[in-house]
C-alpha cells in the first residue's frame, strides 16, 4: 500500500461517514464498467429481439463479452470467477456470473445458427434451446445488478427496494439508446414509438431515482442522508449534475422534444448521450455509498 492510499485509509477510518472505495475508484471502477456494459448488453438484446434487429443482437453479444472480460480484469484471476459461481443459492454476484455465462453461450450459438442459414433445418431444436438460454441469461443480467447492491446492508443508500427496479429500467433505457445508435449507423430512422418509448422509460427511471433519493433523505439514516448530500452538493455533485442530469437527461430530452425532424445524427447523439448519462448515474451511485458509522462519536452524541 503506497503512502497516499495509507493516509486516505486512516482519514476514512477517522471519519464518522466512511465512503466505500472498493468499487468505483482505482481498480474498482472496472466493476462499475462491467456492470454498465452487461446491463446495456441485456437491454440491447431485449429491444433487438422485440424489434427483430439482428445487428442489435450482435452488438449486445459483443457488449456482453466485453462486460465479462472487464469483470475478469477486476477479479484479477479467472479462477475467482469459478469460485464465485458456486454460491448461486445465496449470492447475487454468483447468479450474475451464471446468467452472463448462459447469455454468452446461448447467444453465441443462437447468432451462429441465425447467420449460417435462415432455415436452421435439423438444427431447429438447438436453435430454440440456445434462444431460451440467451433469454434466461438476458433476464438475469438485467435484474441481478440492483440486487447485488441492495444486499449490501452496511451501505444504507444502496439498501433500497427501488434499487433493483432502477437498474432494470436503466437496462431497458440503455437498450433503446443502443438501437438509436445502431439505427443511425445503418441509416435507418427510428419510428415514433421507439422515440416515445425512450421518453416513457426515461420518465420512469427519473421517478424511481427521485423516489429513492427522497426515501434516503427521509429514512432517518444519517449515512443514507450523507450519500444524498455527496450527490447533490458534495464531492460527487459535478459528475452528477454534468454527467447524469445534463448529458444523460436534459440534452437528449431537449433534442427529442424541440427538434421538428429527428435526423440520424440527432438519433445518434440522443443514444450516445443517454448511454453516457446511464454510466455516470451508476458511477455516482456507487461512489456515493457510505458505510454505517462504526461508532457514534461524542460530538454527534451530544449534538
Amino acid at each position: 500500500m503506497n503512502n497516499q492510499r495509507y493516509n486516505q485509509l486512516i482519514n476514512d477510518l477517522r471519519s464518522d461517514y466512511r465512503p466505500q472505495r472498493e468499487w468505483g475508484e482505482g481498480r474498482g471502477i472496472l466493476m462499475v464498467i462491467g456492470h454498465f456494459l452487461v446491463g446495456v448488453a441485456g437491454g440491447t438484446w431485449l429491444m433487438s429481439s422485440i424489434y427483430g434487429v439482428t445487428a442489435g443482437l450482435v452488438v449486445a453479444f459483443i457488449l456482453g463479452i466485453l462486460g465479462g472480460l472487464v469483470h475478469l480484469l477486476f477479479l484479477g484471476n479467472p479462477k475467482n470467477a469459478l469460485k464465485m459461481m458456486r454460491h448461486v443459492r445465496t449470492s447475487w454476484v454468483s447468479r450474475g456470473f451464471v446468467g452472463l455465462s448462459l447469455f454468452l453461450v446461448g447467444g453465441g450459438v443462437y447468432l451462429t445458427l441465425l447467420m449460417v442459414s435462415a432455415d436452421t433445418g435439423g438444427w431447429m431444436a438447438l436453435f430454440w434451446i440456445a434462444k431460451v438460454m440467451a433469454a434466461a441469461g438476458m433476464v438475469t443480467i438485467i435484474g441481478y445488478m440492483g440486487f447485488c447492491y441492495t444486499a449490501s446492508k452496511a451501505i444504507p443508500f444502496w439498501h433500497s427496494p427501488l434499487h433493483p427496479a432502477i437498474y432494470i429500467a436503466f437496462a431497458v433505457r440503455g437498450g433503446i439508446a443502443a438501437l438509436l445508435v445502431i439505427g443511425a449507423f445503418l441509416g435507418v430512422a427510428a419510428d415514433d414509438w421507439l422515440l416515445k418509448l425512450w421518453l416513457i422509460v426515461t420518465a420512469i427511471v427519473t421517478l424511481f431515482y427521485v423516489l429513492e433519493l427522497q426515501g434516503a433523505m427521509t429514512s432517518g439514516n444519517v449515512a443514507a442522508r450523507r450519500s444524498v448530500g455527496d450527490l447533490l452538493s458534495g464531492r460527487l455533485a459535478l459528475i452528477f449534475y454534468g454527467g447524469t442530469l445534463l448529458l444523460g437527461l436534459i440534452i437528449p430530452i431537449l433534442l427529442l422534444t424541440v427538434m421538428a425532424n429527428i435526423s440520424l445524427t440527432v438519433m445518434a447523439i440522443v443514444g450516445l448521450a443517454s448511454v453516457a448519462g446511464d454510466f455516470f448515474m451508476k458511477l455516482t451511485t456507487v461512489r456515493a455509498g457510505v458505510y454505517l458509522p462504526l461508532v457514534i462519536s461524542a460530538r454527534r452524541k451530544h449534538a
